[in-house]
């Protein structure tokens, strides 16, 4: 059982090959709401330019770039795997222009100064090795007064799950994202709320679901 779960949390930190590509799909599938309400808080307007990292394999672009044509995307992953799958999920829009996928990690973006008015990522900060280096860069690439919103699930659900004792996961609560924030000299909170889900029952134990979304702006 402990291999298997040091396995899964290598895999939820960076999906690769075969077993990555189905735990791409599971990510879907479990983080559904998560995904629909972090693109609800990111609410795509005509001509944004958008920044996902960590999108996995791109199941819910399609969410965010058919709300307008002027929309512009691109999403950045430290996954080769989840890369190419999300470039064949969104092969449609990659040849009209308005998406682009980059191989890169969240502290080092190959992408240019002030290029993004809005950046999201949904259950990535539990793996951000160095969080003032990686808030920089999101600084650096957002325009400015440029939008940050962070979905995660919160400390007091995380540590139910046997998986996150795997794997390097750092947890917050709501209140540990807002001092990181806010601690930093790149972003103010302007809001942050919970996200209720149904519970669940895994490895035969209920277990509390739910999410909490923060949302800052760009000093």
């Amino acid at each position: 059982m402990e291999e298997q779960l040091k396995a899964l949390a290598s895999q939820l930190r960076r999906p690769e090959n075969e077993d990555g590509i189905k735990t791409g799909v599971h990510m879907n599938e479990g983080n559904k709401i998560m995904n629909l309400e972090a693109i609800k808080a990111v609410n795509p307007c005509a001509h944004d330019r958008i920044l996902e990292i960590g999108m996995g394999n791109g199941f819910f672009v399609k969410n965010i770039v058919s709300i307008h044509p002027t929309i512009v995307y691109a999403g950045c992953d430290f996954s080769e795997t989840m890369i190419k799958e999300a470039e064949k999920i969104n092969v449609d829009y990659i040849q009209n222009g308005c998406v682009a996928f980059h191989l890169a990690s969240a502290e080092n973006l190959p992408l240019e100064d002030a290029s993004f008015n809005k950046l999201f990522t949904v259950n990535t900060v539990y793996f951000w090795d160095e969080p003032d280096k990686t808030l920089k860069e999101f600084h650096r690439v957002l325009k400015p007064e440029g939008e940050l919103i962070i979905v995660f699930r919160p400390k007091h659900i995380m540590e139910n799950l046997s998986v996150t004792k795997y794997g390097g996961f750092t947890l917050y609560s709501k209140e540990d994202l807002i001092t990181l924030l806010i601690t930093t000299p790149f972003f103010d909170v302007v809001d942050a709320y919970d996200i209720e889900e149904p519970s669940r029952e895994m490895m035969g134990v209920t277990v509390s679901f739910g999410s909490t979304i923060v949302r800052a702006t760009r000093k």
